[in-house]
């Protein structure tokens, strides 16, 4: 018997992003993280969490990193450590399903902060919008002749469904873009329960 699944729109959503020193998990570090709730269809932006983030070992960091990030070291250090902000994004991502452009990146550096700080990981439910905008391409090739390709990098992917910019590399800008996209992607695919969304 299949599991049943709740309507989408009865699902609490956390669009999160990170932003990292590099795309190593083991090696690098998060600078920053932001979590926009979706609750009831609805992108609830007043709720938001974001924060920059002390990096453990300031000195290993790139400059070109922090550049690409905008940040300054000093705002670094005046940030929270990710050991006094995973308990507010612990919360979080036990209170509903988590929403993240390439889920993959963003889960492996959560999971290394959790085991670094001896914490139990939760196991989030997640809905990928890359994946979702692979399902919305396979779709539109059944339906349309010779379809223009979706782009996978969330900017592109945005302005190809007709989505406004938001400044780069920036945690909450792409928290509340990958939340729109979200639910772009959603009305797109004709998504009713939450199964066709993880």
């Amino acid at each position: 018997m299949a599991w049943s699944s709740p309507p989408w729109d009865e699902v609490l959503y956390h669009a999160l992003d990170l932003e990292t020193s590099g795309l190593e998990p083991r090696a690098d570090q998060i600078l920053s993280l932001a979590m926009v709730p979706i609750r009831g269809g609805v992108i609830r932006f007043g709720e938001r969490f974001a924060s920059l983030v002390r990096p453990a070992a300031p000195a290993t960091l790139s400059q070109a990193g922090l550049r690409a990030h905008q940040l300054l070291p000093s705002e670094l250090a005046a940030a929270p450590t990710l050991a006094e902000l995973l308990p507010e994004v612990d919360r979080r991502l036990r209170a509903g399903v988590l929403v993240i452009h390439h889920a993959p990146l963003d889960l492996a550096f959560l999971r290394q902060a959790y085991r670094r700080e001896g914490r139990r990981w939760p196991r989030p439910a997640a809905a990928d919008t890359v994946v979702l905008l692979r399902r919305l391409e396979l779709r539109r090739q059944l339906l349309e002749p010779h379809p223009a390709p979706l782009p996978p990098a969330l900017p592109a992917a945005r302005a190809a469904l007709g989505l406004l910019a938001y400044p780069n590399h920036d945690a909450l800008f792409d928290a509340l873009a990958t939340a729109e996209l979200f639910l772009v992607l959603r009305a797109r695919l004709a998504a009713q329960s939450l199964r066709e969304l993880v």
